[in-house]
């Protein structure tokens, strides 16, 4: 029974000297290296000191300096930083504001803004889509749904062009993808509605927006068109 005993002792000791053996040689290898990590961070220490001698807080307060009593009294009695706030109060007060009066004054905005879609035309009045379908399979939202048919004369027009604008993300890419410039994203971003359905765009409102719209769009295209 004392063997068995003194043979488990013996296992669990020599199990425990395993797990504590490469511990403490990691723990002495760090103290080893510490007094040089020591010496690089006072050595850096010391070179910032010298070289930013008003960062160093043991320089900034000394004994005798700084507000004395009768400074830091006469500030709370007097309320100097109250005085100083309304200072500052008085002299916005008659500079001239930076707000505008929306919706009787708009910002500008830039030939590159991203806002409503529109389908654009020809100035003859026919569409400029092709139906391509390079917006529809770019926009990484699939808010864009297409479906197209020949006409009479061989040239292929869409039947369907929508656009659910709850999905869309106004990364421009279908503006971009477009060959003849028929979808854009135009200047307009007051189109808040009170219903989902009124966000679901056809054919017949984004033609409709490019028509209200064909000044503004024709302008901004006109001044990014070296960029593009």
């Amino acid at each position: 029974m004392f063997r068995i005993t003194s043979m488990r002792t013996a296992t669990a000791v020599s199990r425990l000297q395993t797990r504590i053996i490469p511990a403490s040689s990691t723990f002495a290898r760090s103290l080893h290296a510490s007094p040089a990590s020591w010496a690089v961070n006072t050595n850096d220490y010391r070179a910032n000191r010298e070289k930013f001698p008003e960062d160093d807080l043991s320089t900034r307060y000394t004994a005798g300096q700084g507000p004395s009593a009768l400074d830091k009294a006469s500030q709370s009695l007097l309320l100097t930083e109250l005085v100083r706030g309304m200072w500052v109060v008085l002299e916005s007060f008659f500079r001239p504001p930076y707000t505008l009066m929306y919706p009787f004054e708009k910002g500008a905005l830039s030939p590159r803004f991203r806002g409503e879609h529109a389908l654009r035309r020809y100035p003859s009045g026919e569409e400029r889509c092709i139906a391509c379908k390079l917006c529809e399979a770019i926009c990484p939202a699939q808010a864009i749904t297409i479906e197209a048919e020949p006409r009479e004369d061989g040239s292929r027009r869409t039947t369907r062009y929508d656009i659910d604008m709850t999905k869309c993300i106004y990364c421009g890419f279908c503006q971009e993808a477009c060959p003849v410039d028929a979808i854009v994203e135009g200047p307009n971003y007051e189109y808040a509605t009170e219903t989902h359905e009124e966000l679901l765009y056809n054919k017949e409102k984004l033609l409709a927006n490019g028509d209200k719209w064909e000044v503004e769009l024709a302008r901004n295209l006109e001044a990014d068109h070296l960029y593009r």
